[in-house]
């Protein structure tokens, strides 16, 4: 019996699982989802709960996982800079798509690329939820920013080609995100339904061409984003819409597997519910639900119920359902190949978490960040000088993890300076201030008027510039390891004495 045919005996609850890929909380599998695994659950998502443990305790889950369902496909964001599940304490240690973008090395961009997909190999991951291939249009774009590679659609699809030929000389899968692309809209569809209002004809000559060059370069997914597009569809998100979807068939002749951004975010179920978008987004064309972080196995069984109902109204066809675990089945060959041998055990943290020491940056990674980094107007002697953070919320795509160098103090928007920041102030000492996304925030600005820092470390996407508010800004193009390492240096060369 051919493996296709094995798709087709399966009874209806089972092929319900098995184009669903969800997320529990914590570092081992709880029964229940061994259960839904054994019963045909297509796979698995790890977010940064899953792999708190460090790289032998996540090696360990993922084991169990494929123990228990040995075709099940495990998936993690895995973007290198700010977005980094496997590095959520220490950092990563390699450039993420912004610093990349900036360094303009393709070589460094196909290199690390393959550096995550061996990392993703050793810890037993399938499918990297990566590269992000949006064109990052809008500066003011809240949720993409250092996430893609540039601006200009051409230099965004060399680097997502090279990332995506990094991954797979690695063995692992590649998911090209988020289509038809996020990158000129103004709101984060975690929170909210966000609109790209251009016409088609734009869309083709920007959003589309890093995602051909995705296809071409051989990506094994494409993942959707929650973006209505009146140019296609005025009513439905991509991740629930037939034409945006057909787009990618159509338009960009790709017959991979369409994986759906996280179901729970509110672009898409929104007042509709989880269960009902999953129907909704496997009738447009989705393969593969991403159902999103920390859920219940009374949630998979709700959508599980939800999809057969939807069968057997007729909103749903059951061949639908069987072309979408047959794109994910002959996927599965590719994505298993790179499974790498279990790490060595990690060394426990003095928090008690089971993260290894920080390894020694990659030359390769620092000499892209010296280059990526770029300084704006002229450093001042920074001797004496005291470093503040201007902490600011994360985006939920990036998470709590670590940015910036350590402070000397926090100075929070909305609050007056703390005492150590109004005495070097009075004593002439020089202030430099750790912001992320300063232009996009009237908050920060306003506290660095208050501040009048001698330089501006800008560790988010560097936005607008102005001058009068500051001497010199640093543009770091995202925070990572080696990123950090770079602007220490720069600092340490004004004169600055930590």
């Amino acid at each position: 019996m051919s493996s296709s045919d094995g798709i087709g005996r399966l009874d209806l609850d089972a092929l319900a699982l098995r184009v669903l890929m969800p997320s529990f909380g914590g570092t081992t599998l709880p029964d229940g989802y061994a259960t839904l695994l054994a019963e045909g659950l297509g796979g698995i998502c790890l977010f940064g709960s899953n792999t708190a443990g460090g790289p032998a305790a996540t090696r360990a889950l993922t084991d169990a996982i494929h123990a228990a369902r040995p075709d099940a496909v495990v998936a993690v964001d895995e973007e290198g800079g700010d977005v980094a599940r496997l590095h959520a304490v220490d950092g990563s240690p390699v450039l993420g798509p912004a610093a990349l973008g900036a360094a303009g090395d393709l070589a460094l961009t196909r290199a690390t690329g393959e550096a995550v997909g061996r990392e993703l190999a050793a810890a037993g991951i399938d499918l990297d939820l990566a590269p992000v291939a949006d064109v990052n249009s809008n500066p003011d774009n809240p949720v993409i920013g250092t996430r893609s590679f540039s601006a200009d659609p051409a230099e965004a699809a060399a680097h997502v080609a090279a990332w995506v030929e990094g991954l797979r000389a690695a063995g692992v899968g590649a998911c090209a995100k988020h289509f038809p692309g996020h990158g000129d809209t103004g709101e984060d569809s975690h929170l909210a339904l966000p609109t790209l209002a251009a016409p088609l004809s734009l869309i083709e000559r920007r959003e589309l061409v890093p995602f051909a060059a995705a296809v071409a370069a051989g990506t094994s997914a494409v993942m959707t984003s929650h973006i209505v597009v009146p140019a296609l569809d005025p009513d439905l998100p991509g991740t629930l819409s037939a034409p945006v979807l057909g787009l990618l068939r159509d338009r960009l002749g790709f017959d991979g597997v369409i994986v759906s951004d996280a179901l729970d975010m509110a672009g898409a179920s929104g007042a509709r519910g989880i269960p009902e978008a999953a129907v909704l987004s496997l009738a447009a064309g989705t393969d593969l639900l991403c159902v999103g972080p920390d859920k219940p196995v009374s949630l998979v069984r709700e959508i599980q119920a939800a999809i057969v109902a939807a069968v057997a109204d007729r909103r749903l066809s059951r061949e639908r359902l069987e072309q979408a675990a047959r794109r994910i089945e002959a996927c599965q060959g590719q994505w298993r190949v790179g499974r790498g041998p279990v790490p060595r055990q990690a060394a426990t943290s003095p928090a008690g978490r089971g993260s290894a020491a920080p390894a020694a940056l990659d030359p390769a990674q620092l000499a892209g960040a010296r280059k990526a980094v770029r300084t704006e107007g002229v450093l001042p002697d920074l001797r004496g000088a005291l470093l503040v953070t201007v902490p600011t919320a994360a985006t939920i795509a990036v998470g709590e993890v670590p940015w910036g160098l350590a402070p000397d103090a926090l100075c929070r928007p909305g609050e007056e300076p703390p005492e150590e920041v109004t005495r070097a102030q009075a004593a002439g000492r020089p202030v430099v201030a750790q912001v992320r996304d300063a232009h996009r925030r009237p908050e920060v600005g306003a506290l660095l008027d208050v501040l009048r820092p001698a330089v501006v470390v800008e560790w988010g996407w560097p936005g607008p510039y102005d001058a009068d508010r500051t001497a010199a800004r640093i543009c770091t193009h995202g925070w990572s390891r080696p990123g950090a390492a770079a602007v220490t240096e720069l600092l340490r060369a004004a004169g600055w004495d930590r």
